[in-house]
């Protein structure tokens, strides 16, 4: 019934599509093995894409021939810029998604790549011989064959819903959890553990009063997320609202804390600590009189409304009573309550930086099985797995981004070397080169990498030429034009910023914080002439280069540092245990471990800087 398939992709959310695509476009026959055909790509929390430092990460699956960016574009209602008061580092894209229309969107993109069939079943099993991954087996016993598998199962894996005392099998709302899988890879040798997320009630917005609200409305110049001209920035957006708990609504939800399912015990994994429900945050945050609700639409035709910052799992009377105490909320008629989802996860330790499995060779874990939470952060792992699946398979090298090519390496970096105990979430904080890492530079770093991989088109890497030439043309005419000292002082005076009393170099007044290129545009004629043809995100590319060119070309020599150590690598049968001068901690988490690298190795908790040292005295450098 079926043939041999070059990659087999189980589970059909971010993590699963981004896989499926990657390994396609790359040239493998690729099956994408899903329990619901309806599902595929759906958003099972709140619909939105990006946000601090998760933007980031949807600008470098597009840069990189990803799809996230633009079926994010193709279904957004509402777009803004987060941070933009920050330094261009921290400058985060976000977007308000209709739900329905993005999953659509997935299918359609997925239905039209070539080498890409489906099968909707659920996987209850690998087929491993000799510690190589075969296929798969499905619920009804068909065996499917593959060169490579790639686990992408979201929060199915024996998932339980918990709604105050109640609690049954399923991976999200009216769909069942996934067997199987889990107790074959633990009797494989894999570590499993349990973790748990939460989503809030849905609310009919028909019976909301904005009026009693704030709203948040889109910026007033939208942008997008993709690179490509297939996708533009829109025309009309959809406003969110926010709103407040308060004293009362505390008051009522804690009369259900004894019901709940995470106080009384019956939850035992661990959940998310920078998305905790709102009974954790009433318990942890006994001061706060009040928090924050997001009130996000679910899309252009529906009246369904998220509330972002409700996330429980309380009885649904007490959901229910505590709703309408919210302001605007009076009168609220509920379409669902939240509930918490437990589900099994395998620490991510247990992977190579391809992340395939270091115990089963060619069987590739992305997504939420990792203990991640955020669809950004899985459908980047999607395409690092789909990548490496497509590279293993026909013996090329494998696909690592270091720390300083991409939030998606920082990603992959803490999970395989740090672990997780919690539902790990990407922050900017994360990561220490991000003044390299910005969002308006993701196709200039990674587009380049992923045409030679044979990803990316040729048209985009085309473009990314052109975005870099014109740039460098714009540097050069800042740094050899120069401006009259009236002009200059006419454009400073009414930027607040101190006079010149000479002529001077563009460049010179460009690097001051208060002025932009559109003040320099809009009051040195010479100038604007010649910058009026470039287009606005070429523009602000320069201006940043040009004002923080001194972070920049420090951060880019504390990078090479650190590739210096990437490039010295270690065999994978190294004995560690024969290097008496480690430390004890340093030859049990390397021999653990067991690092691809030098660089790998001195992030690995636990390793000090003179074990490494002790490592590279015996590696000869």
């Amino acid at each position: 019934m079926f043939a041999e398939y070059d990659v087999i992709v189980v589970g059909a959310g971010h993590a699963g599509c981004e896989a499926a695509a990657a390994a396609a476009n790359m040239g493998s026959k690729v099956l994408l093995v899903t329990m619901n055909m309806t599902t595929i790509g759906q958003m099972s929390c709140n619909p939105a894409m990006g946000g601090i430092a998760k933007g980031q990460i949807v600008r470098e699956i597009d840069a990189m021939g990803g799809y996230s960016g633009i079926i994010s574009d193709k279904s957004a209602i509402q777009f803004r810029m987060l941070n933009r008061s920050k330094g261009p580092a921290m400058w985060s894209p976000r977007t308000q998604n209709d739900r329905a229309r993005f999953a659509e969107e997935w299918r359609i993109a997925l239905e039209q790549t070539p080498n890409v069939d489906f099968w909707q079943e659920m996987v209850s099993g690998l087929i491993v011989e000799d510690e190589v991954v075969k296929g798969v087996r499905t619920q009804m016993g068909i065996e499917i064959f593959g060169k490579s598998v790639v686990l992408t199962n979201g929060t199915f894996l024996n998932g339980i819903i918990h709604i105050g005392e109640k609690q049954f099998g399923g991976g999200r709302a009216g769909e069942r959890a996934a067997t199987g899988i889990t107790e074959q890879l633990t009797q494989l040798g894999f570590d499993s553990g349990r973790m748990k997320t939460g989503t809030p009630p849905r609310i009919d917005g028909r019976s909301l009063d904005y009026s009693k609200m704030e709203e948040q409305k889109g910026d007033d110049i939208p942008e997008k997320f993709s690179f490509s001209p297939e996708t533009k920035p829109l025309s009309v957006q959809k406003s969110c609202y926010i709103t407040y708990t308060n004293e009362e609504v505390h008051d009522v939800l804690k009369t259900g804390f004894e019901q709940s399912p995470m106080f009384s015990g019956r939850i035992k994994g661990i959940g998310p600590r920078y998305c905790p429900s709102i009974e954790d945050k009433i318990e942890r945050f006994a001061d706060k009189e009040r928090h924050q609700l997001f009130i996000e639409p679910e899309g252009w035709n529906t009246v369904e409304i998220y509330v972002n910052g409700f996330s429980t799992s309380l009885p649904e009377d007490v959901q229910y009573k505590a709703l309408v105490k919210i302001p605007g909320f009076e009168n609220a008629k509920m379409f669902r309550p939240g509930y918490a989802i437990e589900y099994d996860y395998f620490p991510p330790t247990q992977l190579k930086p391809t992340l395939e499995t270091k115990l089963v060779k060619n069987l590739f874990f992305a997504g939420q099985i990792n203990g991640t939470t955020g669809y950004e952060e899985a459908a980047a792992q999607g395409l690092v797995a789909g990548i490496n699946a497509h590279l293993n398979i026909n013996e090329l090298p494998e696909f690592v981004l270091s720390r300083s090519d991409a939030y998606i390496g920082v990603l992959v970096d803490d999970l395989i070397n740090k672990g997780t105990e919690e539902p790990y979430r990407m922050f900017t904080s994360r990561a220490e080169y991000r003044i390299l890492l910005r969002q308006d530079n993701a196709d200039i770093r990674l587009t380049p990498i992923s045409y030679k991989l044979g990803l990316a088109s040729k048209e985009r890497y085309d473009r990314v030429e052109e975005k870099i030439k014109a740039v460098d043309e714009l540097k050069s005419f800042f740094e050899k034009t120069s401006a009259e000292m009236d002009e200059l002082n006419v454009m400073l005076g009414i930027n607040e910023s101190s006079a010149v009393s000479q002529k001077m170099k563009l460049i010179n007044i460009l690097t001051r914080p208060e002025i932009s290129i559109t003040d320099i545009m809009a009051h040195i004629p010479n100038a604007n002439n010649f910058l009026e043809k470039y287009d606005r995100k070429t523009l602000e590319e320069a201006e940043i280069l040009i004002k923080y060119a001194g972070y920049i070309d420090k951060e880019n020599e504390n990078a090479d540092k650190l590739k210096r150590l990437e490039d010295i690598r270690i065999s994978d049968n190294f004995d560690f245990s024969r290097l008496a001068s480690l430390s004890t901690e340093a030859r049990q988490k390397l021999a653990k471990t067991k690092p691809a690298t030098v660089g790998q190795a001195s992030r690995i908790s636990g390793v000090s800087p003179s074990d490494i040292s002790v490592l590279l005295v015996y590696l000869g450098r």
